[in-house]
């Protein structure tokens, strides 16, 4: 049998692997009778594991929410996962996320045992400092975006469009889409009656949210596939003015030539040949 110390490690590992447990199960997986599962329970609640358990037909052990944040226990991949992603998150396009997510993968590196330290030592990435990306966000407006979706409450918030206009919208929020370094919110838009979506960093969620709503049919391409589309178009399609320099010709016929293709404005695709060319007119930014 285990050392009792051993033994809780080993429970807390179970409970984490699955949503919930028998008693039988847990104390078959222990080699424990279950009155000693019992007691284990009860070390795991002192030390501020909120371990929930159901009697009767059914019943079981689960790990539960508490008012704290009790230690973790990973096996090697979940580890190495979340360093990485602890990692990456330092360079990631969200204001306020850098230096909580440096300060966790400190304290779990001191903890890491030496085989999972140089593991990661070999997946070390190199930021290259610059300016704060336009796209970046801040971390409270994602995780305020990411609750009303969650609730489904219907969201309110001033939305800046790109080309500096300030409306006020009213939706019905349903996920956040990551498409390359930025974030979308796809909702119903209320006052259009369609769906829309909404870069995040032009946004200003408004409180309280609004009242639930009952949840639509997405559209057909689904969540990521619609602001795909989007963003694609977007991309896509590219508007710029074109100015013709030509020899001078005093004749009026010629005159008259040059003067009607002085200054149009023609939509541009971006893969054009005119686009590309290092002599072709210069696009807006």
């Amino acid at each position: 049998m285990l050392a009792t110390s051993a033994r809780l490690l080993r429970l807390l590992s179970l409970l984490q692997r699955r949503q919930e447990w028998s008693g039988n199960d847990l104390a078959t997986e222990l080699d424990v009778t279950t009155r000693t599962l019992r007691r284990d329970i009860d070390r795991l609640r002192d030390l501020g594991y909120p371990v929930n358990a159901r009697i009767g037909v059914g019943g079981g052990y689960q790990l539960g929410v508490g008012a704290e944040m009790p230690p973790l226990l990973l096996d090697d991949e979940e580890t190495l996962a979340v360093a990485v992603g602890l990692q990456v998150g330092t360079a990631e396009p969200v204001i306020g996320i850098g230096e909580p997510a440096l300060r966790a993968l400190t304290k779990l590196r001191q903890v890491m045992p030496s085989r999972l330290q140089h593991r990661l030592d070999a997946l070390q990435i190199e930021v290259v400092s610059g300016r704060r990306a336009t796209s970046a966000i801040d971390i409270t407006v994602l995780t305020d975006v990411s609750t009303a979706c969650h609730r489904r409450e219907r969201l309110r918030f001033d939305y800046r469009t790109q080309g500096g206009t300030e409306t006020r919208r009213e939706v019905e929020p349903y996920t956040i889409v990551r498409a390359e370094s930025r974030w979308y919110l796809l909702a119903w838009d209320l006052g259009r009656e369609d769906w829309r979506s909404f870069r995040l960093d032009r946004m200003t969620p408004k409180v309280p949210t609004g009242p639930r709503f009952s949840p639509r049919p997405l559209p057909a391409e689904g969540s990521a596939g619609f602001v795909a589309k989007g963003f694609r178009a977007a991309a896509d399609q590219v508007h710029a003015r074109i100015r013709v320099h030509g020899r001078s010709n005093r004749s009026r016929a010629g005159s008259q030539r040059i003067g009607a293709w002085s200054r149009p404005t023609v939509p541009m695709r971006a893969s054009s040949p005119c686009a590309a060319s290092p002599r072709g007119p210069s696009l807006p930014g």
